[in-house]
């Protein structure tokens, strides 16, 4: 019975020295993304509304 004690205690000391790295890492910023929003503008993901109302016929006619 002694021996489950051991390995818990164990385990337990394990899992918090992940979660001091892991939160350290965080902090750090070393999941910080850098290179997405460099490269979103590159994706054309806009929906186009095909359907024109009378006020946007309008605008569009008197800038031309």
């Amino acid at each position: 019975m002694s021996v489950i004690y051991f390995l818990i205690s164990i385990s337990i000391i394990v899992a918090v020295f992940f979660l001091v790295a892991f939160i350290k890492a965080v902090q750090s910023g070393q999941y910080d993304d850098d290179y997405t929003p460099s490269v979103r503008m590159l994706f054309d993901d806009e929906i186009i509304n095909t359907t024109k109302n009378k006020n946007q016929l309008n605008i569009t006619e008197e800038k031309q």
